[in-house]
């Protein structure tokens, strides 16, 4: 069995900062809000911090040169980690089954689900092996 190294993780250093705004955001915004309020609170802490986003950016799902329906990420963090929040205690396997769908979608490498908790920020990292 291979035994990962830091070497090994996909964008660690941009995923340690948007680890640490979404932990920014919980602690100014607290516990208990509404989804779109820390998405809003989040979108100025990526400003603040100087990392570039897209919110609510679209993404095409075509057959046969048709397209047959559209998502929409929560973030783009500098064209390539999607970011979804979630207020809930629990991942679930329909969650992380619609971002690996996302990065499918855009044929990107990483995606992260976070969770804002009453007890604080709880993510997963999800990879599209591609």
């Amino acid at each position: 069995m291979k035994t990962l190294k830091k070497d090994d993780l996909i964008y660690p250093e941009l995923c340690y900062k948007i680890i640490g705004a979404l932990f920014k955001t919980h602690t100014n915004v607290g516990p208990g809000h509404r989804e779109n309020f820390y998405q809003k609170a989040l979108a100025q802490e990526f400003d603040k911090i100087g990392i570039k986003f897209i919110k609510e950016l679209p993404a095409k799902i075509s057959y046969n040169n048709k397209v047959i329906g559209m998502y929409y990420f929560d973030f783009l963090v500098e064209e390539k980690v999607v970011l979804e929040t979630k207020v809930r205690n629990y991942f679930s396997y329909k969650d992380i089954q619609q971002l690996y769908s996302y990065l499918k979608a855009k044929n990107l490498r990483l995606g992260i689900i976070a969770h804002f908790t009453q007890s604080g920020v709880k993510f997963k990292r999800v990879v599209n092996l591609i």
